[in-house]
Formats: structure tokens, sequence, C-alpha cells
């Protein structure tokens, strides 16, 4: 059974950081990309970032320079550390993988940029 659960969001000042963790189980997580996206209210969900089995990464124009993705296979978790934050990064994060011919999404976790 395929679960992704996120955590670390939550309510932040601008200019501030926070690092989510997406836990993955029921994959052999080492062997699939992975990605982040994110959904404001009213907003259609898009892609922040991605990372390779290997290590390679891309980056939503918006949050290049700010956000950083990585992995521990090890630990079978994913991360997005996110700098500088803003307003407009207020969100639910979502961790996504494809495996077995398919998509898989976490619960998601609320992120709040707000003074």
């Amino acid at each position: 059974q395929v679960q992704l659960v996120e955590s670390g969001g939550g309510l932040v000042q601008p200019g501030g950081s926070l690092r989510l963790s997406c836990s993955a189980s029921g994959i052999i997580f080492r062997a699939v990309p992975m990605a982040w996206y994110r959904q404001a209210p009213g907003q259609q969900r898009d892609l922040v970032a991605r990372i390779s089995p290997g290590g390679s990464s891309s980056y939503a124009d918006s949050v290049k320079g700010r956000f950083t993705i990585s992995r521990d296979n090890a630990k079978n978790t994913g991360y997005l550390q996110m700098n500088s934050l803003n307003p407009e990064d207020t969100a639910i994060y979502y961790c996504q993988i494809i495996a077995n011919a398919r998509y898989y999404w976490g619960q998601g976790t609320q992120v709040t940029v707000s003074s």
C-alpha cells in the first residue's frame, strides 16, 4: 500500500523559513521521482519542484533561489526547504510520486505566510 504523509507546514512571517517533509511507504522510494506541488485558494495545483531518483532537481520560476528539494532515500523521506517566504507562497503543499503506473499524493500540509 503506497502512502505519502506530509508534515512541517505552519504559520510563518514573511521572510521566514520552513522545511516540509514527505514520508513514503509501500514503494521502493529510491527508485522513483518525487515532486512538490502547491494549491492556493481558488487556484489550480501547480508544480513547485521535482527531484529524480539520482538527485537532479528542477524548480518553478516563482521559487528558484528560495526553495530546495532533496531526498534521503535511507529514510524514505523527501524534503522541501523553503526560505525567504512571502505571502504568495501561502498554499497547501502536496508531495507526489509516480509509481506502479500512476500518481500518488499525500494529504497535504498547510503553509501560511503572514505578518
